[in-house]
């Protein structure tokens, strides 16, 4: 054989192994993916932020982070298993571990927590023109409740309730999502909007400085009678300048933002994803966007109403967060 077609030969195993390794490499990878929420809300730039820090951080496992229609759309996702884990607001979370409310023909039992990320706070938005400053003056306009299911609208379905307020209370009800709630609000479709997320939230700093919105609070007394009936939230005030025009500080109620995921994935892969988020994550998270500087390891288990995945246990328990025998959850029917 002649030295060129030897050379041939050394060169084409040389190809050869190196696409094996290749292949073995890419195969030898977990795909692991985070459903997030709306563009226009909080969820979808933290998961993404989230997903670049954990790919940065363990390099055996590919994460993505993919747009979806948030709280209870996610937690069927986690149920029917077409997604490995989820952001999700915690009273929705806790009704889906339950079977309470729209989950009450199929809880998600599979459903398990990896942590608490921030507080997520309800924001009611009305056009200034409206002549809306309570909610006691809402009956009779036109309402965005939050997407059809969302975690939204299972808050605004609470607050309204305490308010003795329903759908049929309202000139007009359209269910859509944060971005488009906005723009409605913008283009005078709608005179009032629910929102659940991290302030400041995109959709809303944009729709403030575009048109002339009020942030309508929920009054002490109210928020009195949230708090006591639903342990998830709590008072919170959004601090006046928040939002372009804001010249007050408005009283409103939190819930806690929470990264979920299925039961069936490994303990290994959940407790890894889990050391990387408060090892590096949670850090980035914080620079990159203002909510993420509420992502702390002493809040982790905030609000945290269904059971944690052993790997994210097995990381607490290192850390002393965890300690003793684990609480057995057992969510109440109402």
């Amino acid at each position: 054989m002649s030295k060129k077609k030897s050379l041939l030969v050394v060169l084409s195993i040389l190809v050869a192994l190196t696409l094996v390794f290749a292949v073995h490499s890419f195969a030898a990878k977990k795909f692991f993916s985070i459903a997030t929420g709306g563009t226009g809300g909080t969820y979808y730039p933290l998961g993404g932020i989230l997903a670049q820090a954990l790919n940065e951080r363990v390099p055996d496992v590919v994460v993505t982070a993919q747009a979806a229609q948030a709280s209870v759309s996610n937690c069927n996702l986690i149920r029917e298993r077409q997604i490995e884990s989820a952001f999700v607001q915690s009273n929705v979370a806790y009704n889906a571990y339950g079977g309470i409310g729209a989950f009450k023909d199929k809880p998600a039992k599979n459903i398990r927590g990896i942590a608490s990320l921030y507080p997520e706070t309800i924001q009611i938005v009305a056009r200034a023109d409206s002549g809306i400053r309570t909610l006691n003056d809402a009956k009779g306009k036109r309402l965005v409740p939050g997407d059809r299911g969302s975690g939204t609208e299972v808050d605004t379905l609470n607050v309204l309730a305490v308010h003795k307020l329903a759908y049929k209370d309202f000139k007009a009800v359209d269910y859509v999502g944060f971005a488009a709630a906005s723009q409605k609000l913008q283009d005078r479709q709608t005179d009032l909007t629910f929102t659940t997320a991290g302030w400041p939230t995109a959709a809303i700093q944009e729709l403030s400085i575009s048109a002339n919105v009020v942030l309508v609070p929920i009054d002490e007394a109210r928020i009195k009678i949230l708090t006591k009936k639903y342990p998830f939230y709590s008072r919170i005030v959004i601090p006046q300048g928040t939002y372009k025009g804001q010249t007050r500080d408005v009283a409103t109620i939190t819930t806690m933002a929470q990264w979920v995921v299925d039961a069936n994935v490994p303990d290994d892969v959940v407790y890894t994803l889990t050391k990387a988020l408060w090892e590096g994550g949670s850090a980035k998270m914080g620079q990159t966007h203002v909510m993420g500087k509420s992502v702390q390891l002493n809040t982790a288990l905030a609000g945290m109403a269904i059971p944690l995945h052993p790997g994210a246990e097995k990381y607490y328990r290192e850390k002393g967060v965890v300690k003793g025998p684990v609480k057995k959850i057992k969510a109440k029917k109402r």
